[in-house]
């Protein structure tokens, strides 16, 4: 992943383009550790607290995700689970389980860089913030820096699709 998938400071225009920078370069953590790069940031009163990127192979843990390292970060920062007043920004649409996690420690806002068709939670595969929450209400904002977002993984994707071809075709070889 190189410095060009992270955005230049002076074309950013907003806090949160400024903020969803912060999560790429927790992406950029995941792609160089041969993670799915996703990155997560929380930011309370202006400043980032808490950050978390992808672990789940370095960890051996399907829940090692970006957004769920964060809030534990941003949990023990606190010295709550409450996380009300913060806003967690995310590489990638949350997966279900990250949603709920994000409702359940009463995020006051989420902001998203780029959908995921395959376990996005936020309407790309399922929605579980269409409905009303019967004790929290959750802010979202989508689609922020979206391309930056989306360049990491396509990238770390086809790197993975090149190098699953030559294990084959070394294979291939080796029956010969």
């Amino acid at each position: 992943m190189d410095l060009e998938c992270i955005p230049p400071l002076d074309t950013l225009t907003s806090d949160d383009e400024r903020f969803m920078r912060e999560a790429l370069k927790e992406a950029k953590k995941a792609f160089i550790a041969d993670e799915v790069p996703v990155g997560a940031v929380i930011v309370f009163d202006g400043k980032v607290i808490a950050r978390g990127y992808n672990q789940v192979e370095s960890l051996r843990d399907a829940t090692a995700h970006a957004e769920m390292l964060a809030i534990t970060a941003a949990e023990a920062f606190f010295g709550n689970w409450r996380l009300e007043g913060c806003t967690l920004y995310c590489t990638l649409e949350p997966c279900p389980m990250c949603a709920g996690a994000m409702l359940l420690s009463r995020l006051d806002r989420l902001v998203w860089g780029a959908p995921d068709k395959r376990h996005g939670a936020n309407g790309s595969w399922i929605n579980l913030f269409e409905k009303p929450h019967p004790t929290h209400a959750l802010t979202i904002t989508n689609s922020v820096l979206s391309s930056w977002c989306e360049q990491p993984m396509k990238q770390f994707f086809r790197n993975k699709r090149i190098s699953h071809h030559h294990r084959l075709e070394v294979d291939d070889d080796e029956i010969e």
